[in-house]
């Protein structure tokens, strides 16, 4: 995939969990309840509480975030057998002060100093959000903190991405989305956003509408592709 400068790139739009936050550092904060369960968990947690974005979305019903990843965690404590007083609690409250990737302090800096304006699309709810940037010292780095609660429906819906097109006032092919999440990525360009899919966990690529314009497996390279006259 090419990893040629996107031309004409006004803001950078950013999905949040996987993305910029790092959602297995909430099953790491726990590794002394859950010890060689942590990965498990981490792995089934995202992909059940994904699934029942998709599945809600399908329904034609909606859940905040908060609830979805709260039920997710149920099931995949019960389904990994794992029974400890107050760890549901414990959990939930890590992910609401998820670690920021190493690179997306810096990254951010820089294109904002790049004159990029700066906005987060995400799932999560506003206050999921809010307690996510701040605790990753991100505040007032960006110029919108978008959640799919005000359009009422779970991506890849196209309502979430023509969202950010409203907010931020600018075209589509005007917009940079980063994802780490495939699906998202495709969704995305589909769309009509230009889109750097950041690879981090190896996905193989979709067989979906769209195509992500970059493959990267962090967002270190993020400035040099999208800060070019």
């Amino acid at each position: 995939m090419s990893l040629a400068p996107l031309k004409n790139i006004r803001a950078c739009v950013f999905d949040a969990y996987g993305t910029l936050f790092d959602f297995s550092s909430a099953a790491k904060g726990c590794k002394d309840v859950l010890g060689e369960k942590t990965e498990p968990l981490t792995a089934l947690w995202r992909d059940k509480q994904l699934q029942y974005t998709w599945l809600l979305a399908a329904q034609g019903r909606h859940a905040d975030f908060h609830r979805v990843t709260g039920d997710a965690l149920d099931f995949a404590l019960e389904t990994l057998g794992i029974a400890s007083p107050g760890l549901h609690a414990r959990l939930m409250g890590l992910y609401l002060a998820l670690h920021a990737f190493p690179e997306v302090p810096e990254v951010l800096r820089r294109l904002k100093a790049a004159g990029l304006r700066l906005a987060i699309l995400s799932n999560g709810t506003p206050a999921m959000l809010d307690a996510a940037v701040h605790g990753a010292g991100l505040g007032g780095l960006f110029d919108a903190v978008l959640s799919v609660e005000e359009v009422g429906v779970f991506k890849p819906n196209p309502k979430v991405y023509q969202l950010a097109v409203e907010r931020l006032r600018l075209p589509a092919s005007a917009l940079s989305f980063q994802s780490s999440n495939a699906w998202d990525a495709h969704a995305a360009s589909a769309f009509g956003m230009r889109v750097v899919w950041c690879n981090r966990y190896g996905q193989r690529p979709e067989r979906l509408p769209g195509k992500p314009d970059c493959e990267v497996t962090s967002l270190s390279s993020l400035p040099e592709l999208v800060a070019s006259p």
